[in-house]
């Protein structure tokens, strides 16, 4: 995120673009009318504080943000987090008790993250990573939900964590379970998750409202047992300082409030600012972070005089708020100036909301916030960062808000630790024809070490935690014939002064067993460290190179290396096939391939599809330019393939396939001289893998592959 301010965001907006946004402002001020009366009684304030909240505040952030785009508001995450400050307070929610702390509360927050400004603490958002939000907000939501679920059958809220909040929901259950204020509930549920599928620029929470208050004002739901709202007197909150001096009513348990505070305040920085630099990069919005942060600050502060609970960003009013293309903050001034009308107004209907149906609001508003989504991509690509995700979620689900950052931020570090001790290393060697040092195990084919070289990468910065897993896998790779060690550094952005000790340590080692050591590539930087740090004697002995291709010569070997003769590489079967494809696209490189070929196959059939520059120029296009002779060659083969099945399932000519199959067999001849004149292994090599592919094609489909072979006979002799 930039820390320059952005005049476009900053500067007065266009009429055209006041004019669009005020109505997305009064759409904004009427879903959180449901939304923010929730997430008050969540808090343990009477409901009409959300309202409050939903003013001032909001018209602050509007007017200091640097975001075009973003929604403040009575939120999930800090109200829950107060409300699990006056559990542990014991403290009666909605009491006059909580009406006065609350407020201090807010307060405290706003000096956290007035301190967070100071020290420009904007520079360490980095350190927070993404699973560890996840889990965090996906473990408020779910906790804010059972707290919530006995007021979907007629009980009250829960508090404290997942065990007692069960007991909490069981507890109720007994006591009385009310089905027609299940039904509403849940119906409300279901209603809204459905049409923000189908329809998700209609504001269906607004008319959820509407249609709730509606049944309770002609129908008299409430008569039936359903219960309503409590009746809200009109008019504006009365602003005055939070009274601090009740802190003293809780000598010995003041760090009870002084510390979540803290945490509130954490919540609300990282989630907020988070979300914020994701919109930002999305519409390309140029933010600068510290002043979001005094924007905050400034906006709780405003809530705490209004003796509102902590307020935070809403990503789930932002989300709705761009889906109808808002522009400017003109879209917060409006909503303020709207909520500010309906506390004056239009406070009248609010007791005839039914409490099922505003629990139902909230809840599918809090299904929103999950992020299983961002679990399930981990699960895939990272098992360290999933493995993050639901402990930090279980640690918010069984210990609380402040345990699940501490877990998830302990987690990450140490996560992040292991990962710099062992970082991504290879042993390389060379490819006939291609320049450059390439894995052993890699995707680009046949590498095969050079003889006598152990030629190692390393990439990652080299300090003490990972210097050890260095030394040992360099010398473990290490043979009786190795003459030359060379480290290709140019991933190693740093040394500290265990690994310049170390390194020392290991060039005298191998110079007693009469072993060259290089190291080669990196930064000029690392030379300044390992000089710093005591081991000049690298770089005046000529240990180290700007590149790898020096250190070979500086050993005595130059091109055109020999190999190591009896070298067998371990390839994975799709790297025998394909070349610069499969370096691309690795695992998906076959799947990738078949999606290529059955999209050309099927214009071909469609649109007759038959010069072979366009074809060519269609390959090249969907493979993204990652594209060598002998990805042309395998594409061709499972392209004739694919026609033969076109053909015996009737959805091609035998006129076109007749065509196609002269046009395949000429580019094909072309591609297989070439690549014969280049290496007569490799074509070998190659067609003995394009054989096992119509082997396997034969086995599925007998008859097309009976049908291809007299169309072939036809051309190819």
């Amino acid at each position: 995120m930039s820390e320059r301010s952005n005049h476009i965001s900053t500067a007065i907006p266009p009429m055209q673009t006041i004019l669009h946004d005020i109505p997305i402002g009064i759409v904004i001020a009427l879903l959180s009318i449901p939304i923010s009366m929730g997430y008050a009684s969540v808090a343990g304030l009477p409901v009409v504080y959300g309202l409050y909240g939903s003013v001032l505040p909001i018209i602050i952030f509007g007017l200091l943000s640097s975001s075009p785009r973003f929604v403040f508001g009575v939120d999930a995450a800090p109200a829950a987090l107060v409300c699990g400050i006056l559990a542990s307070l014991e403290i009666e929610g909605e009491s006059g008790e909580a009406i006065k702390i609350i407020p201090v509360i807010t307060l405290l927050v706003t000096l956290w993250l007035l301190i967070f400004y100071l020290l420009r603490a904007n520079r360490l958002l980095k350190f927070i990573s993404q699973p560890v939000m996840g889990g965090f907000i996906t473990g408020i939501g779910i906790t804010i939900i059972l707290m919530q679920t006995p007021k979907l059958f007629g009980g009250n809220a829960g508090a404290g964590e997942i065990v007692e909040l069960l007991i909490h929901i069981i507890e109720e259950a007994e006591k009385g379970f009310h089905v027609l204020s299940l039904l509403l509930g849940v119906g409300t549920i279901v209603v809204i998750l459905v049409c923000k599928k189908i329809a998700p620029k209609l504001p269906i929470q607004v008319i959820v409202m509407l249609l709730g208050a509606t049944a309770t004002y002609f129908v008299h739901i409430d008569t039936l047992g359903v219960r309503t709202l409590p009746e809200v007197a009109s008019g504006l909150p009365r602003i005055s300082w939070p009274d601090v001096t009740v802190l003293g009513e809780y000598q010995g348990r003041i760090l009870d409030v002084i510390f979540p505070s803290l945490s509130i305040a954490l919540v609300i920085f990282t989630e907020t600012l988070l979300a914020t630099s994701n919109v930002a990069l999305k519409y390309d919005d140029k933010i600068n972070s510290r002043k979001e942060i005094l924007a905050y600050s400034v906006s709780n502060l405003s809530a705490a005089l209004f003796g509102v609970c902590p307020v935070n960003g809403s990503v789930s009013r932002t989300g709705i708020a761009n889906q109808y293309g808002v522009k400017s903050q003109t879209m917060s001034l409006s909503a303020g100036i709207t909520m500010l009308l309906i506390l004056l107004f239009g406070t009248g209907f609010i007791r005839y909301l039914p409490v099922p149906v505003l629990t139902g609001i909230v809840i599918s508003a809090l299904i929103g916030t999950f992020e299983f989504e961002l679990a399930k991509k981990l699960k895939k690509v990272d098992k360290a960062e999933y493995f993050i995700f639901y402990m930090v979620l279980l640690a918010v689900l069984l210990f609380g808000t402040v345990y699940g950052v501490l877990v998830g931020v302990l987690l990450a570090q140490v996560t992040f630790m292991i990962r710099q001790s062992i970082p991504s290393t290879a042993f390389l060697g060379v490819i006939q024809n291609m320049d450059g040092y390439h894995s052993l195990e890699g995707r680009m084919g046949k590498s095969i070490p050079i003889e006598g070289v152990v030629l190692y990468r390393f990439t990652g910065a080299l300090f003490y935690a990972n210097i050890d897993y260095f030394c040992e896998e360099l010398e473990n790779g290490i043979k009786e014939d190795t003459k030359v060690v060379i480290v290709d550094a140019g991933g190693m952005g740093s040394v500290d002064v265990s690994a310049a000790e170390r390194l020392v340590i290991l060039y005298h080692k191998l110079k007693k067993r009469e072993i060259a050591f290089y190291i080669a590539g990196h930064v000029s930087e690392v030379n300044d460290q390992l000089y710093n740090f005591g081991a000049g004697e690298l770089i005046s002995e000529g240990v180290v190179r700007s590149r790898i291709l020096l250190a070979l010569q500086n050993a005595g070997l130059n091109k055109p290396y020999k190999l190591e003769a009896d070298y067998l590489p371990q390839q994975k079967p799709y790297a025998q096939r394909l070349a610069e494809f499969s370096w691309a696209f690795g695992a998906r490189a076959e799947e990738k391939m078949k999606e290529l070929v059955r999209t050309i196959a099927s214009e071909i059939a469609r649109e007759g599809l038959a010069d072979p520059a366009k074809i060519r120029e269609k390959e090249r296009e969907m493979a993204r330019g990652y594209w060598s002779s002998a990805d042309e060659v395998v594409f061709l083969t499972e392209l004739e393939l694919e026609l033969a099945l076109l053909r015996e399932e009737g959805e091609l000519s035998q006129e076109k396939q007749e065509q196609m199959e002269e046009k395949i067999l000429a580019r094909d001849t072309q591609l297989e001289d070439k690549i014969r004149s280049r290496s007569e292994e490799s074509a070998q090599k190659l067609a003995k893998n394009l054989k096992k592919l119509e082997k396997y094609f034969q086995q599925e489909h007998p008859k097309a592959y009976d049908g291809l072979l007299k169309e072939r006979k036809r051309f190819r002799k």
